[in-house]
């Protein structure tokens, strides 16, 4: 069949399904935003890329999604309004059996499904992350009831545009009482958990060439690597770094990041003099398992009001590298469900930045214990994370969404 899957982040896992698709007989076309500013996977044509796999980058201007006044969210729509009407327009310009839509802001995806009913080919909604919801808590905490109205808009928006998709995709069990809030049809609905391209995150050393131009050789690492936004706590990020310097001064938290949670810790690391706590961009995908490598243990955290509509997807890399992970997130989302089932790290409540230290320094004092946690995580990711499985079960969903139709 011949599939456009749509991708706003450019993520790994998505454009390695999007390669292996296309080595199994597909023509897969990969379209993603070209200047968003997140971690992406090799968006770049590989020597060894089939014939039937192409690579479609979306160029509009970037969005910004810092703004904080109501002025700047409605430029902020605008701009998400104008890269949907151009993703739309490479939907059209290409003869596809099926669009598939993932990661997308609520104008995005209303742009996509509606080319794909133009054009009468299946619709597929991929739901990374229940966008209405988590948007409406923030506008209802900036704006009041006026803020609340607009999330009530949005959510009534998102539930309307699953419904009439051919099949959704939901990464999590846990989005299916909102799934099922909304009226959208069970059989429509396939849970299919996220992975990591398992092939591209080798384990690395921990001297590797990555630690030593970032002056980390020598040194114990604490790592936070992905999205970090205002939902990520930050502060907690940076207490973490506080504690880290009073009980080994030459040990370093990294936090490889951008956004505007990496804006407001680094503005609060060059307040407070925090030497220790180290904030990078995001790195090029070529050097990513190096990153990975040079930690010791790696942190994750998450508020809980974004816990059921949110996985946060970086803890699958992390789980590919080998090192255990300290997750301050709510017990009840899928990837701390899935450290403390395979004892690959440690789990604590979120918002108690002490704990999450606590917890950290522990890891850091007990080697045979991290050791034994990371060999635990590495040895879900190899038995969990395998591709020729996904794509089985992402073909059937195709299958089922063509047959609808």
């Amino acid at each position: 069949m011949r599939i456009y899957l749509h991708d706003y982040g450019g993520h790994a896992f998505l454009v390695g399904l999007a390669r292996h698709l296309a080595r199994r007989g597909h023509a897969v076309r990969y379209s993603f935003s070209a200047t968003n500013e997140a971690p992406q996977g090799d968006l770049a044509p590989r020597g060894d890329d089939p014939e039937t796999f192409s690579l479609d980058p979306v160029v509009t201007d970037p969005v910004d999604k810092r703004a904080r006044s109501l002025a700047g969210l409605v430029k902020r729509r605008q701009a998400e309004a104008r890269f949907g009407r151009a993703a739309a327009a490479h939907v059209r310009a290409w003869d596809a059996d099926v669009v598939v839509a993932a990661n997308c802001g609520l104008d995005t995806l209303a742009a996509l499904q509606g080319a794909a009913r133009a054009e009468g080919v299946a619709f597929v909604n991929w739901l990374q992350d229940v966008w209405s919801v988590g948007t409406r808590a923030v506008l209802h905490k900036r704006f009041g009831v006026v803020g609340d109205l607009a999330g009530r808009w949005m959510e009534r928006r998102e539930g309307r545009l699953l419904r009439e998709a051919d099949a959704v995709v939901g990464i999590t069990d846990g989005f299916r009482p909102l799934l099922d809030l909304w009226r959208v049809p069970a059989e429509r609905v396939t849970i299919l958990e996220n992975w990591a391209p398992l092939a591209d995150l080798p384990q690395r050393p921990r001297d590797n060439a990555w630690a030593e131009a970032h002056g980390l050789v020598g040194h114990s690492v604490v790592l936070y690597s992905g999205t970090l936004g205002m939902k990520h706590d930050p502060a907690g990020l940076a207490r973490l770094g506080e504690r880290l310097a009073e009980a080994d001064p030459e040990a370093r938290l990294v936090v490889v990041s951008s956004g505007e949670g990496a804006d407001w810790l680094a503005a609060r690391t060059a307040e407070r003099g925090l030497t220790n706590l180290v904030v990078l961009p995001f790195q090029p995908f070529e050097a990513f398992p190096d990153v990975l490598g040079a930690a010791d243990v790696f942190v994750a955290v998450l508020e809980p009001e974004a816990s059921a509509v949110s996985v946060p997807s970086k803890v699958l890399a992390y789980l590919c590298a080998g090192r255990p992970a300290v997750l301050s997130v709510p017990p009840d989302n899928l990837a701390a469900q899935i450290v403390m089932r395979e004892e690959a790290g440690v789990v604590v409540p979120p918002g108690d930045a002490d704990a999450l230290a606590d917890a950290v320094l522990a890891l850091l004092d007990e080697d045979t214990r991290s050791g034994r946690m990371g060999a635990a995580g590495r040895a879900y990711a190899e038995r969990a994370f395998d591709l020729d499985a996904i794509a089985d079960r992402f073909e059937a969903v195709l299958t089922g969404a063509l047959a609808g139709r």
